[in-house]
């Protein structure tokens, strides 16, 4: 099996000298897409999940009346399903109880039957509506907006602000692409939008000429793209090089900068992109995580740090108000108690997606991604 399984122990020089007490370690399981075309977005995650388990450590929790620290298990699961089994497999092997990730919806199907069985609880930001709709899922809760909402609100935003008539739509032909491109059609249908054309590639593809030829010929108001930056942008590269001026939409998948380095464009780039959360740089804390993770590693987060952060607060928020690292206990204080993080408000309905998630659209200046308004 191809793995690349990291650990980060994060521990704040304080604990040390706890010495003799008896200590709890927790392990916090990990899994993204760390290497391959995404690993932006993996390692991204993974970064966002490691400055909360650094400051929590700090803090010197006590759960059950012991020190507690907590420990970071990263693994790598290339964006890949069958790679993604495996990790979960070894997971639950490894008797690890509490899971942030996957990122991609095709990898969490599988894997949360894997999880489920292993009674893992699992925190995803993954947007396909039928992760939370598989039976036996009562340990997962998704920590992002789903496909519903991501494209739906692209849908509302180009009909009211872009003032879109006709619409192409391609997608990847993943779980999250297909999702996500067919939310977008389903809400553009309602609001008299019309799909003049339909295409699909894969998640490995560079050359789009052919389904862009199509799409030239149709002439559309706008193109939407279900899928990611790693096709996100050379496909938006492409579509420029036919002369194709229509905007370019999608959702979160594209929402990073890795869309316009990898567009090699150098003029506007005219492109739209939804992303579950409010303006994160209007709040307070959201200004804090900003300027924390950048003194951090040096860099702006992408898509779903913040998530990624909130995510690990929230486990071991429910770990010290229930006073247990027993997963039972744990999920059933996260389906019933909210909590306020940097990324939005995570209280849940009955199948553990989001009571309310806001959507901010962004659009691209320069390689920047910067947000216009939350729908």
């Amino acid at each position: 099996m191809k793995k690349i399984s990291l650990k980060l122990l994060v521990l704040a020089a304080g604990l040390v000298a706890l010495g003799a007490q008896a200590q709890e370690r927790v392990r916090i399981g990990f899994m993204s897409p760390i290497t391959g075309p995404q690993a932006g977005y993996g390692t991204d995650n993974r970064d966002g999940a490691a400055l909360a388990i650094k400051e929590l450590n700090a803090k010197g929790m006590k759960i059950g009346g012991k020190p507690v620290i907590f420990e970071l298990d990263v693994n790598d699961d290339v964006a890949d399903p069958r790679q993604g089994v495996q990790v979960a497999q070894a997971l639950v092997d490894k008797k690890v109880r509490f899971v942030l990730g996957p990122y991609n919806s095709g990898v969490t199907m599988p894997a949360s039957r894997v999880f489920s069985d292993g009674g893992v609880i699992v925190l995803t930001v993954a947007s396909n509506p039928r992760i939370t709709q598989q039976p036996n899922q009562s340990n997962l809760f998704r920590i992002g907006a789903t496909d519903n909402q991501l494209g739906a609100k692209m849908a509302v935003y180009a009909a009211q602000d872009l003032k879109v008539k006709t619409v192409a739509v391609i997608d990847d032909r993943t779980a999250y692409g297909q999702g996500v491109a067919q939310e977008f059609t389903a809400q553009a249908a309602k609001l008299g939008l019309k799909v003049v054309a339909k295409e699909f590639t894969n998640d490995k593809a560079t050359d789009f000429s052919s389904i862009l030829t199509a799409v030239k010929a149709a002439k559309p108001d706008a193109v939407f793209y279900g899928g990611y930056s790693a096709q996100g942008g050379p496909l938006l590269r492409q579509m420029r090089g036919l002369g194709i001026t229509a905007p370019l939409l999608g959702g979160d998948g594209i929402c990073s900068t890795e869309t316009a380095t990898l567009s090699q464009i150098t003029t506007e780039l005219n492109a739209y992109c939804t992303q579950g959360g409010a303006l994160i740089d209007r709040s307070d804390k959201g200004k804090k995580f900003l300027e924390k993770y950048k003194a951090e590693f040096k860099r702006d987060p992408l898509t779903y740090a913040a998530a990624f952060y909130d995510g690990a607060y929230l486990l071991a928020g429910a770990m010290e108000a229930t006073q247990s690292t027993d997963p039972k206990k744990v999920g059933e204080h996260l389906a019933k108690s909210s909590y306020a993080g940097v990324a939005g408000e995570y209280a849940y309905d009955d199948k553990h997606d989001l009571k309310s998630s806001a959507v901010t659209v962004f659009t691209f200046k320069g390689k920047d991604v910067v947000p216009l308004k939350s729908l």
